[in-house]
């Protein structure tokens, strides 16, 4: 190996690290608000990317009519949960948010379809309909069993990613899809090519980055996130709204999904189950992160993205085996130096 090829592997590295690290986050933080392990994280983004690949071709993604069967069903829970206390202005409030608005983006969604819309629309409109499902799912499968245990949520979010795989199928079928470059364009510096949309992918991801470090620094909400995530218990006896939190959790989540979906789909064909397995690799950064440290998580989702590039070079064929590698070392490390916490109880 020469210095040139060394140099395009630690690029391809970085690139695929950033993509790793925006998910790597967002699993960090539901796990962190919600004590959630998103399994279906990867399904936004593949949502994300085929919603926005099927609006640039012209055709209609499933995902706007999936967001108002969710919301259907999310306002069809509020009603049964305040049934008997029912009050008219929550009842307002819930039709607004989980019946008008997805309507009026599937009514968005039918007239852009037919009007073949321009790329910041179709990504403007893929975001709003994975966001709306984060949130709708929070509410229908995660938020009743709020109280449960870890393993209770993991089983929910295990089903939770069968059903959105299966409906991924139907939505956009089995072929793949490739969408049009957010930006296009390319600069040469010294051996290495940068391309608009590896460009899009560095920038976005520090923009993400330091936009959730002002967002938890700064913001009421944010810092509502931080007490949650810290005290459950502590924060709902200070009057923080944790099912807020856990909503904010999981609409920041879908969106980070969606956004690294559409940086990606540009890139590579995407298929309906691909998601699973890039999501996997934000979640192995998630662990070595020990599934609470933001900076760590991004750090080792780097490696991920570099190890990854080097082992497709030495040994494609096993390039997931030494990327899920990783782990073994982790893991080991951390059981023999963690002690055993019990877990919070409510």
């Amino acid at each position: 190996m020469n210095t040139t090829i060394m140099l395009f592997l630690v690029q391809d590295g970085i690139t695929n690290g950033a993509i790793y690290a925006l998910l790597g986050l967002a699993l960090v933080l539901v796990f962190a608000v919600t004590r959630v392990i998103l399994i279906p994280q990867g399904e936004f983004v593949t949502y994300g990317a085929l919603t926005y690949a099927s609006l640039a071709a012209g055709q209609m993604p499933g995902t706007a009519k999936l967001a108002l069967a969710l919301g259907i069903g999310a306002f069809a829970f509020d009603l049964f949960v305040a049934r008997k206390a029912l009050h008219g202005r929550l009842i307002v409030r819930s039709l607004l948010t989980n019946v008008v608005l997805p309507a009026i983006v599937l009514a968005l969604t039918i007239y852009f379809t037919a009007q073949k819309p321009p790329v910041a629309v179709c990504i403007a409109l893929a975001l709003v309909i994975v966001a709306m499902i984060g949130v709708y799912l929070y509410r229908i499968a995660f938020q009743p069993l709020a109280h449960t245990s870890v393993l209770v949520l993991l089983i929910a979010s295990v089903g939770v990613h069968l059903a959105l795989q299966g409906l991924g199928l139907l939505f956009f079928g089995a072929e793949g899809q490739r969408g049009p470059a957010v930006l296009s364009g390319a600069f040469t510096a010294g051996a290495l090519r940068f391309t608009g949309q590896s460009i899009t992918v560095y920038a976005i991801t520090i923009a993400f980055i330091i936009g959730l470090w002002l967002f938890f620094g700064l913001t009421l909400y944010g810092k509502a996130l931080r007490a949650t995530a810290v005290n459950r218990l502590g924060a709902r006896l200070a009057g923080i709204r944790t099912t807020l939190s856990g909503q904010i959790a999981f609409l920041l989540a879908s969106v980070i999904g969606a956004l690294s979906g559409i940086m990606i789909v540009p890139i590579t064909t995407l298929y309906y189950d691909s998601g699973f397995l890039i999501g996997l690799k934000g979640f192995v950064a998630a662990i070595i992160g020990g599934l609470v440290s933001y900076p760590l998580t991004a750090v080792a989702a780097l490696v991920v993205g570099i190890v990854e590039a080097f082992s497709s070079f030495y040994a494609s064929n096993y390039k997931e085996v030494i990327v899920f590698m990783l782990l073994i070392p982790v893991l080991l490390l951390r059981s023999l130096a963690a002690p055993a916490v019990e877990e919070e109880k409510d």
